[in-house]
């Protein structure tokens, strides 16, 4: 999961002009939903990104166990350190959509 921003102009280059965000709020909800990234999609990645992490880190474990030369101590745990702490944010957005599921269930009406 990479979240560096890369520069400031590139970080620009992602907006919208006025007349495509006007267009896109005169279109219906269906439209709109088809043609944009939901959060379901968001998570997913996330989801694949912190899996492929720690699919990783297993294959460099194998490897330095192997005595690989061409891996080396210190990429691996590193590797460790990048799958756990993207495994502890997910842990952490899984326990706020469930305490915010909770709190909506607890509503009255």
């Amino acid at each position: 999961m990479d979240l560096r921003i890369q520069d400031k102009h590139s970080a620009l280059n992602g907006l919208q002009p006025a007349s495509e965000m006007a267009q896109r709020l005169t279109q219906p909800l269906q439209k709109q939903e088809a043609q944009a990234q939901g959060f379901g999609v968001a998570l997913e990645n996330a989801l694949r990104s912190v899996s492929a992490a720690q699919n990783h880190t297993s294959h460099l474990q194998r490897e330095v166990q192997l005595e690989n030369p061409k891996v080396s101590l210190e990429e691996t745990m590193v590797a460790m350190q990048k799958a756990q702490i993207g495994f502890q944010a997910t842990l952490h957005v899984r326990n706020r959509l469930v305490q915010a599921y909770t709190d909506v269930m607890n509503m009255q009406v």
